[in-house]
C-alpha cells in the first residue's frame, strides 16, 4: 500500500481484494492487478481532494482517467482500470454502503489502432529451417509450428494436452477466450513437428508420467508463457531474424498470410476465434498493403519513370 492513500481508500481496497480471493476465488495474479488499478485511481482522486470512494462522482472520475491518459497510459490499460473500479462499486452497492456507481458511464479513451506487425514468409521459413535432434529444440519447434500453423494464442498453446491433437485427422481442439472450444486444422509441417516431439516427450517428464500437458518444461511440468516467449526470441536471434519475434507475432503472421492467399475474412475470423469480425478486419489493411506492393512492382503504368528529355533545337 502506498502511504498517500487515505484510510478509507486503503481499507476498502483490502476488503475488496479479500472478497475477490476468498469468495470469488480469483488468482493471486488477478487480485494483484485489481489492487494496483484501484490504488492508482485512488491516488488520482486524492489529488483532486476526494477523500474516499463515496466522495467520487462521474466528473472527477473522468478527470482522473483523462489525466492518466495524458501521462501516457494506454486506452486499453485505462479500460481495465475502469473495469476494476466498476467492480469495486458494484460490491459496495451490494453492501448498501454506496447508492450510485460513479464510473458506470465513464468511457475509456480510445487509442489509435495500429496495424499488427507480421513476419515475411522468408523469415518464417528461416525460423523453421534449423534442424536438430536436441530435445528442447524439438519441443520448441513443435510449439512454434503449431502457433503459426493454426493461429494460436500463447495461452492456447500452453493449455494443450496430449489428447488435444488428433494426428490421424489432422485436427486440434483448442480452448480459447471465454472457455470457448474451437476445432482447428493442423498443417502437415506442424503435425510432423508434434510427432517428433511426442516421440521423445517422456524424456523430459522427470518421472511425472501423470502430466497431461502436451508441452512440458525441463521440470516435467506444463510449460509457462514466459518460457515460450524467451525460447522464441532466442531462436529468432540464432536464425538471424532482425525483428523482435514473439508468439503473437506468429499469430498475426498466420492471419495475414491466410488472408493474402484466400481472401476469406470469415474463415480467418473462425480460425482465430474472434467473436467480432471487426477484430479480424485489421488484417484486410495488411492485405491491401501487400496488394499495393504487388501492383506497384507489376503494373507498367504504376511505376515511376524518368521524364523524357526534350530534344535539342
Amino acid at each position: 500500500m502506498t502511504a498517500t492513500l487515505a484510510v478509507d481508500f486503503d481499507e476498502t481496497i483490502d476488503e475488496f481484494c479479500e472478497y475477490l480471493t476468498v469468495q470469488r476465488r480469483y488468482s493471486s495474479h488477478t487480485v494483484k492487478n485489481y489492487r494496483r488499478d484501484l490504488q492508482r485511481v485512488a491516488e488520482g482522486l486524492l489529488q483532486l481532494s476526494v477523500a474516499d470512494w463515496s466522495g467520487a462522482n462521474a466528473f472527477n472520475m473522468r478527470k482522473v482517467i483523462a489525466t492518466q491518459h495524458a501521462e501516457g497510459l494506454s486506452g486499453r490499460s485505462l479500460a481495465r482500470r475502469l473495469s476494476s473500479v466498476r467492480s469495486l462499486y458494484t460490491y459496495l452497492i451490494r453492501q448498501k454502503r454506496i447508492e450510485v456507481n460513479p464510473v458506470a458511464e465513464v468511457p475509456a479513451p480510445k487509442d489509435e489502432r495500429g496495424l499488427p506487425e507480421t513476419l515475411q514468409i522468408e523469415d518464417i521459413q528461416r525460423l523453421f529451417a534449423l534442424e536438430s535432434n536436441d530435445l528442447l529444440l524439438l519441443r520448441d519447434r513443435a510449439i512454434f509450428e503449431l502457433i503459426y500453423s493454426s493461429g494460436l494464442r500463447l495461452s492456447e498453446v500452453v493449455q494443450l494436452d496430449i489428447e488435444s491433437i488428433d494426428r490421424k485427422t489432422g485436427q486440434m481442439s483448442v480452448v480459447g477466450k471465454g472457455n470457448k472450444t474451437r476445432i482447428l486444422p493442423v498443417g502437415k509441417h506442424a503435425l510432423k513437428a508434434v510427432a517428433a516431439w511426442s516421440n521423445r516427450r517422456a524424456e523430459m517428464l522427470q518421472g511425472n508420467l501423470e502430466e497431461q500437458a502436451l508441452f512440458v518444461s525441463q521440470r516435467g511440468r506444463r510449460i509457462s508463457n514466459r518460457s515460450i516467449q524467451q525460447r522464441l526470441k532466442s531462436l529468432a536471434k540464432k536464425t538471424g531474424i532482425a525483428h523482435n519475434v514473439y508468439p503473437h507475432l506468429l499469430r498475426h503472421s498466420f492471419a495475414s498470410h491466410m488472408l493474402e492467399s484466400s481472401g476469406d475474412l470469415r474463415a480467418v475470423q473462425e480460425l482465430l476465434g474472434h467473436a467480432d469480425i471487426s477484430s479480424t478486419q485489421v488484417y484486410t489493411h495488411l492485405d491491401f498493403q501487400h496488394l499495393a506492393r504487388v501492383y506497384e512492382r507489376a503494373h507498367p503504368r504504376a511505376q515511376a519513370k524518368p521524364q523524357a528529355k526534350m530534344p535539342k533545337k
